[in-house]
């Protein structure tokens, strides 16, 4: 059995983990797990059935040898070990799978372009003068009055 060592998912999105095995256990029970130690794993979903209220599905490929497993709406607490594991008489045969789970952000920029009329742009034209000419007048009078006081101080 085969299986990534690590897997990582983004906060809300979703997650496929595939789980290579020798074609001998193609009709074996297979089962995705949840927990630090494998003895202690929670099943959180098993073939051949899928649980439609979960969060987690289990798809088995028998021809190829391969059972993949799908978390969707992941969330922080999802953040663990898990183990993917064929059920069979004796010792089972299982791979450890670590999740994280990303807090990625992804960001949507829209532009909006706004489109002004003729008299829009001669009145924000003309208002863009005289708070220039204001401005240069404020600098001017800055300077004046420096100056004057620097001329009388001498």
């Amino acid at each position: 059995m085969t299986a990534p060592d690590v897997v990582t998912g983004a906060y809300g999105g979703s997650v496929t983990v595939a789980c290579q095995y020798d074609r001998q256990f193609s009709d074996y029970t297979k089962y995705w797990c949840k927990g630090q130690i494998y003895e202690l794993c929670e099943i959180l979903v098993k073939s051949p059935r899928r649980r439609p209220k979960n969060r987690s599905s289990i798809a088995d490929d028998k021809e190829a040898g391969v059972f993949t497993v799908t978390m969707t709406s992941l969330r922080e607490s999802d953040t663990d070990k898990y183990w993917c594991v064929i059920a069979r008489s004796g010792r089972n045969v299982y791979a450890g799978v670590k999740l994280c789970v990303s807090h990625t952000v992804t960001t949507t920029i829209t532009t909006t372009t706004t489109i002004l009329e003729p008299d829009e742009i001669s009145w924000w034209a003309t208002l863009r003068w005289i708070l220039f000419v204001l401005m240069l007048c404020c600098l001017v009078s800055t300077h004046i009055a420096v100056w004057r006081i620097t001329a009388a101080g001498k």
